[in-house]
């Protein structure tokens, strides 16, 4: 296999407003909302560390420093809690500001998830990267970004994350047609679509907040016009590496059957907080008890 350079950062886009879910963003950043005891963006940090990746960077924007705040250290309240002898909760504290080296740019003007991406570009330099979305959260039990690094690696290209959906539901995602490599647990992306009509998808395999991108995807977004809702679209982008050829082109994908929540849907958002108490083991048994008596008098 070529000796290729390794993936070591992750971007983590986290600059939009979260008006799905006002008014509770009105003053708190989307990915500050909690799942159980740990904000969201707290599992998505998590899991970038667990692939290997220490260099974390988010791109923010106003309203955000709450973000910055909780990966910092707050030696007011740990020397509170090492006073009381709470070594538990001393640790649960500390480990926000242990996880990785996270560095901070803001986007600016919110032109989409393409122009977020590109505003890495100086942090990341000639490397491969990885890009994480917030609002997917992925069980740490279903590992996707190693496979999905260890994919760029193979190919030199870039590759994305893909899930069967309801084809009724197709037009909230970007959907991607593939063909399938011969004797590959992966499949090569032959064209993207934005949102598109359902009657006009190519597939119903979506796109999720998952990317493992090769560094040429910067000089592409430097020209990608405006797409979809006048922002400057990713998956166009990775349209024309899909077309492309020469170093860094080709696009790949991973269907991913492991367990995923989308925290930036209301109903998935409440299922993965439910989901995710219920399978702890302080939290489950008496949750799981009570959500069985609750069901029952619902449907009684």
């Amino acid at each position: 296999m070529t000796l290729r350079p390794k993936v070591n950062k992750a971007v983590i886009p986290a600059a939009g407003l979260g008006t799905r879910f006002l008014p509770a963003t009105k003053a708190m950043p989307k990915e500050m909302l909690p799942v159980v005891d740990k904000p969201a963006i707290q599992y998505v940090v998590q899991e970038a560390v667990d692939a290997g990746l220490h260099d974390v960077l988010m791109i923010t924007g106003r309203n955000k420093r709450a973000l910055e705040d909780h990966f910092d250290r707050v030696p007011f309240i740990e020397q509170t809690l090492l006073e009381k002898g709470d070594l538990e909760k001393l640790a649960a504290v500390r480990l926000p500001s242990e996880l990785c080296d996270i560095h901070y740019l803001r986007q600016g003007d919110p032109k989409g998830l393409g122009h977020a991406v590109l505003r890495a570009k100086q942090h990341v330099g000639s490397e491969p990267f990885a890009v994480l979305l917030g609002d997917d959260l992925i069980d740490e039990r279903d590992p996707l970004l190693e496979t999905m690094i260890e994919i760029q690696q193979k190919t030199g290209g870039s590759v994305i994350a893909l899930i069967e959906v309801d084809p009724a539901q197709i037009s909230s995602y970007g959907a991607a047609d593939i063909s399938a490599i011969e004797g590959e647990d992966y499949v090569r992306v032959n064209k993207l679509v934005e949102k598109p009509p359902v009657e006009e998808a190519p597939s119903n395999l979506a796109v999720i907040g998952r990317y493992v991108l090769h560094p040429r995807v910067f000089d592409v977004l430097e020209t990608t016009e405006p797409g979809r809702g006048g922002e400057i679209q990713l998956t166009d982008a990775l349209q024309t590496l899909a077309a492309s050829d020469g170093e860094g082109s080709g696009v790949y994908g991973v269907v991913f059957r492991g367990r995923r929540y989308d925290t930036g849907d209301k109903l998935s958002y409440l299922k993965a907080v439910v989901t995710l108490a219920a399978e702890r083991d302080d939290l489950g048994p008496d949750l799981r008890v009570w959500l069985k008596n609750f069901s029952q008098d619902m449907t009684g």
